[in-house]
């Protein structure tokens, strides 16, 4: 739960779903900037690499596009 815990410290999270393989966060500051999406992603892909690995994204660039402005982020594990 550490790398929650940097994620709230950055981008003002909230936890709004936890599963046994799944989590949810509702993110107040988004990255608004290529550059800093690309940041997030890569820490995203140290955390969970499934979310990258197995999405439509498929790549950081795609990735970071993705994220953007977005208000939740989804992480899952198989």
């Amino acid at each position: 739960m550490t790398c929650i815990g940097h994620l709230a410290d950055i981008w003002d999270n909230n936890t709004v779903g936890l599963s046994f393989d799944t989590l949810h966060l509702s993110i107040a500051a988004p990255p608004v900037t290529p550059d800093l999406a690309l940041q997030v992603t890569a820490e995203h892909f140290a955390f969970c690499p499934d979310n990258i690995w197995q999405s439509h994204t498929e790549t950081f660039r795609r990735y970071a596009d993705a994220i953007m402005g977005l208000n939740c982020w989804t992480f899952w594990w198989d």
